[in-house]
């Protein structure tokens, strides 16, 4: 029959060696240390901030194409890649100059105009 006082000292003993597997250490009580800062969990909206980067980073990039190739190229270029085939009409549907893109690629060159002076 086993000791339940062993039982309650390996269950403690367990708990510690999973807490210094995450990084924590020996803390005294009442003291502020790393556990209290360690928020475990996730996000409710965790997929939130990466699409917003994704799209930031996409219509960015389209203004910058925009700002340095101009927009008569850009959208000849955009109407050349309609005439092809499936994915090239895929690229042009994905690549054509909305308003967010213009507007992004006038205050790059306004940016870049205010940069020259």
């Amino acid at each position: 029959m086993s000791d339940p006082n062993l039982v309650d000292f390996y269950s403690r003993v367990r708990r510690i060696e999973k807490a210094r597997a995450k990084g924590f250490g020996f803390e005294a009580a009442g003291t502020l240390g790393r556990s209290f800062h360690y928020k475990p969990g996730r996000s409710r909206h965790g997929w939130l901030k990466p699409l917003i980067l994704l799209l930031i980073s996409f219509f960015g990039l389209k203004a910058t194409i925009v700002y340095n190739i101009g927009d008569e190229v850009y959208q000849a270029r955009v109407a050349h890649m309609e005439q092809g085939e499936q994915f090239e009409r895929l690229g042009a549907w994905i690549m054509r100059a909305d308003p967010v893109t213009r507007e992004l690629s006038r205050r790059i060159g306004q940016g870049v105009s205010w940069l020259r002076r």
